[in-house]
């Protein structure tokens, strides 16, 4: 009911909000860049500002309909409880007629978790550039009903809401060239089209240093870790700074990523965490999964969680993230939530070998509790997917100070924990 009563009242929200921004964004007239996709976003706008640092302002935490329009007005919720609601609908009015941002470049990281919403932000925003990281299986319960009456597939709906952002677009758009999905979209604009590839890739190689990617133009080491298919931003910020007219750095000095994009930590017992808990689809999956199994280390344990929103493809995500995890080279295997219980458990047990324990909870207390119990010492383990892992993870560290570090530091998130036990 909740939940229901959330969907019902969010595009009203939003356009309360978006009245006022768009006075706002009169008075500030900046040039703006939207960055958008399924996965990877975030990733993405985080190199972008890593480019352009003090020349742009950039949407941090803010990339919905509703949230969008509250970067523009310079609102932020911090408790991320109810009442206080109350106190930011009464600041929007005020806040439109403000001092603009003193930057003339926007940094726009946007969303489309549900139908409309994409439209929604592109007809708000109008960008002078789009750059499209990806489309895939995400929140895509949401577009359950679009199918089969409006699109033969969920995928075919979401490519086509994230279109949205290509139809408004002016100059320039930047995409994946190999995702039909994406490319099928590109007859709805008359910007300029730029794509990169796969192809260009000449060599990936991730260590517990950083990762290298080698172009015939460039090679780019970045010291995080990455998956391989973070070349497409790599490429696409190229691509955006050439077309700014700022010089570009391949070695991206700059960069700081939010929480839980693949953060390292030492744990307890001489243990290395890998730390990928912000979200989960099959699409991330994939790519952090793959990235592990290059990655190099001894003994490799997989903590996966589920993955949320998937509506009628539940089933058939969660049965292909089992198939993934059989070709992972994994000395142990826990599985945390209702979904890979239900559904990757089961090929896990009846195909994998005997010789790798796979465990099963619904409980992120009871992973915490096995995890401390049988680790031996020097484990590499890879934290994926849903159900408060982070919560796992920071009682696994070694310096508890990092705590501050991991995802969903929010008051509401700590008393969420407690309520698992964590």
């Amino acid at each position: 009911m909740v939940t229901r009563i959330k969907d019902f009242l969010f595009f009203p929200i939003a356009y309360y909000f978006a009245f006022w921004a768009r006075i706002q964004l009169r008075k500030w007239n900046p040039r703006i860049i939207v960055v958008t996709g399924s996965s990877g976003k975030t990733t993405l706008f985080s190199l972008i500002e890593a480019q352009v640092g003090d020349k742009a302002h950039c949407s941090h935490h803010a990339n919905s309909a509703i949230g969008i329009p509250f970067d523009i007005l310079d609102l932020h919720r911090k408790t991320l409880k109810p009442l206080e609601w109350i106190k930011i609908i009464l600041k929007a009015p005020i806040n439109a007629f403000k001092k603009p941002y003193t930057q003339k470049l926007y940094i726009a990281e946007c969303d489309a978790d549900r139908p409309g919403e994409a439209k929604f932000l592109s007809n708000l925003l109008k960008p002078e550039v789009t750059l499209w990281i990806s489309t895939s299986k995400t929140h895509s319960m949401n577009f359950d009903k679009l199918v089969p009456n409006s699109f033969k597939s969920i995928e075919d709906a979401i490519a086509f809401e994230f279109g949205n952002f290509l139809e408004k677009t002016t100059h320039l758009c930047v995409l994946d060239k190999d995702s039909e999905l994406m490319t099928n979209q590109i007859t709805r604009t008359k910007a300029k089209i730029k794509s990169v590839s796969m192809d260009d890739l000449l060599e990936y190689k991730v260590t517990k240093d950083g990762t290298e990617y080698k172009t015939k133009e460039n090679v780019i080491r970045l010291k995080n870790i990455f998956p391989k298919e973070i070349f497409y931003s790599v490429e696409m910020t190229k691509i955006l700074v050439d077309y700014l007219e700022l010089t570009f750095d391949p070695s991206f000095k700059n960069l700081n990523l939010p929480p839980a994009r693949s953060s390292i930590f030492r744990g307890i017992k001489h243990i290395t965490i890998i730390d990928s808990t912000y979200n989960a689809n099959f699409s991330s999956m994939k790519a952090i999964l793959s990235m592990f199994k290059t990655f190099p280390a001894k003994t490799k344990w997989y903590v996966i969680g589920d993955m949320l929103e998937q509506g009628k493809s539940e089933q058939e995500e969660h049965e292909k993230l089992a198939h993934m995890l059989l070709e992972m080279d994994a000395k142990r295997i826990v599985l945390l939530g209702p979904r890979v219980k239900k559904y990757t458990y089961p090929i896990l047990q009846k195909k994998l070998s005997q010789a790798i324990p796979i465990d099963v909870f619904e409980n992120p207390k009871q992973v915490l509790d096995l995890l401390t119990k049988e680790i031996k010492g020097h484990e590499t383990i890879l934290f994926k997917g849903a159900r408060f892992l982070e919560g796992v993870i920071e009682n696994l560290l070694l310096d508890k100070r990092e705590k501050s570090l991991l995802a969903r530091r929010e008051k509401i998130w700590d008393e969420r924990r407690r309520k698992w036990g964590l």
